[in-house]
């Protein structure tokens, strides 16, 4: 067998002895993330609630690694000195236990070393004790002492919600590249709005999701690998049955769940973060991430169809964003990709040319008849428009509009209407996007805050604003008579 195959790592995992004696047996969650891991993506998250084994997880990997990667040097971040012992210990007790201390049939064998936390493959040398080919090198993330190791064939990141920041995580990622190593993250939720979560957030928005089930999310691109286990959005967290589909290790039952839940000492918050693992979004999200991934179309807008485009304009903050609309029939509602412009980040507002040109790209895809935008703020832009032949439609960004355009807009997505090609720009703003309370009681699409400070990724909406003055024009359209139509809003 190959090494760095699931069949090679599991024949060779087989020999570990955990610490009740039996021998480690990879659970099917765990099998599935190594065969994902061994296909060599830079980085790869393993986000799991407490008590799923990932203290294992990382010591098996680890010891592996070393033990078939030429000149291995694996550091282990884990969050504090006190979680590095741990990660030791459980490395050491593999070892002892397993007999890994003596030479193996191909002569190398692992010494730890207690005082270094630190573990080296050797072989037949010179000396008595042989030479160093390999070495595991554990840190304490609050030391600050993980900045000059080049790693291969891993680094691991233990508990990346509990570090301070994010540098260590980014230090060790601009390193992978000079032996092509991989980067492993493995952790649990973190706390709201934080570094990590803002992070974890990013990469289950923009990457494409593999397979979706209640408790699971898998995701990856060419770069990422996203394993995440938490509790489906709209499950009850009392509901035992719902908790044990996210902690997928075998001798969590509902029946122990409950019992941990049922704890004097179980805080509702540590029960939701910790054993939940909730995804970290706001909890006034206006779509779900099931909602969102319900609604993905394969089908694409014919060239030939007429098009729609929701248009919402952002100079120097904010991004532009050009969604389109096709209206195929009253059930199967399609936004194309959206177009979404980056204001230039350097105080100076973005050329009008810029927008022109992709809007005339965008003219030269679909057979565009319709424009719906808020004149009042790019009248030039507007006039532009309308001398290329195509109907401006003004639809103020006001409370009233704003809320007819989020009643319209959910309704049918929740109807099964509403479809989308899966772009990442349309559903990055739709999912960033929080429901806000209007003074006369009723909803609109919002910001998680207005402020200007960093993650701006996070806060944009403008697609999602787009695409929601769009179909409320044209669901206006197709359920009253045209000429009615253009009188209400002209």
């Amino acid at each position: 067998m190959e090494p760095f195959t699931l069949e090679h790592f599991e024949d060779w995992a087989s020999r570990l002895i955990l610490d009740n004696g039996d021998p480690w047996r990879l659970e099917p969650f765990q099998a599935q993330f190594v065969a994902d891991l061994f296909e060599g993506r830079p980085e790869n998250w393993w986000i799991l609630p407490e008590g799923n084994g990932k203290s294992t997880a990382i010591a098996g990997v680890a010891l592996y690694g070393l033990k078939f990667a030429p000149d291995a040097l694996i550091p282990i971040a884990a969050s504090t000195r006190d979680q590095a012992r741990i990660i030791y210990r459980q490395m050491k007790g593999f070892i002892r236990r397993s007999g890994l201390i003596e030479p193996d049939t191909d002569g190398t064998w692992f010494e730890p070393f207690d005082g270094y936390r630190r573990i080296d493959l050797r072989a037949p040398g010179k000396t008595k004790r042989g030479e160093v080919i390999g070495t595991i090198e554990i840190h304490a993330a609050d030391a600050g002492s993980g900045d000059g190791v080049i790693p291969y064939p891993f680094a691991f990141i233990d508990e990346l919600h509990r570090h301070k920041d994010l540098e260590l995580y980014s230090t060790w990622r601009g390193k992978l590249l000079k032996r092509g190593a991989q980067e492993v993250i493995i952790s649990t939720a973190g706390e709201f709005g934080g570094e990590f979560e803002e992070t974890r957030e990013k990469i289950r928005q923009e990457t494409p999701t593999v397979e979706r089930r209640p408790g699971f999310v898998r995701a990856s691109s060419e770069g990422v690998l996203f394993h995440e286990w938490s509790l489906e959005e709209g499950a009850d967290p009392e509901d035992m049955e719902a908790v044990k589909r996210c902690n997928p290790l075998s001798t969590i039952t509902p029946d122990a769940l409950r019992k941990k839940r049922n704890s004097p000492t179980m805080s509702p918050q540590h029960w939701g973060r910790f054993v939940c693992n909730l995804p970290m979004r706001a909890g006034n999200a206006a779509i779900s991430e099931a909602e969102w991934y319900s609604a993905y179309s394969g089908e694409q807008i014919p060239t030939d169809a007429e098009v729609w485009i929701g248009a919402d304009f952002g100079w120097r903050h904010d991004t532009t964003a050009f969604v389109p609309l096709w209206w195929k029939e009253d059930d199967f509602r399609l936004f194309g990709p959206a177009v979404v412009i980056e204001p230039p980040g350097d105080g100076n507002s973005q050329h009008p040319e810029v927008v022109k040109r992709a809007f005339t790209d965008l003219q030269s895809r679909y057979k565009v008849t319709t424009v719906v935008m808020d004149m009042s703020r790019d009248v030039d832009i507007a006039h532009w428009i309308s001398d290329l032949g195509i109907l401006v439609i003004d639809r103020a960004q006001t409370n009233k509009p704003f809320k007819e355009d989020y009643e319209r807009f959910m309704a049918a997505l929740r109807q099964g209407w509403l479809f989308h090609s899966g772009d990442q720009g349309l559903k990055r703003h739709a999912l960033n996007a929080v429901t806000r309370l209007l003074p006369d009681g009723g909803v609109k699409f919002a910001r998680r805050d207005e402020s200007r400070d960093g993650n701006q990724e996070m806060k944009v909406i403008d697609a999602l604003v787009a695409a929601a003055m769009v179909h409320s024009y044209a669901d206006e359209v197709n359920s009253q008579p045209a000429a009615e139509i253009l009188v209400a809003w002209a």
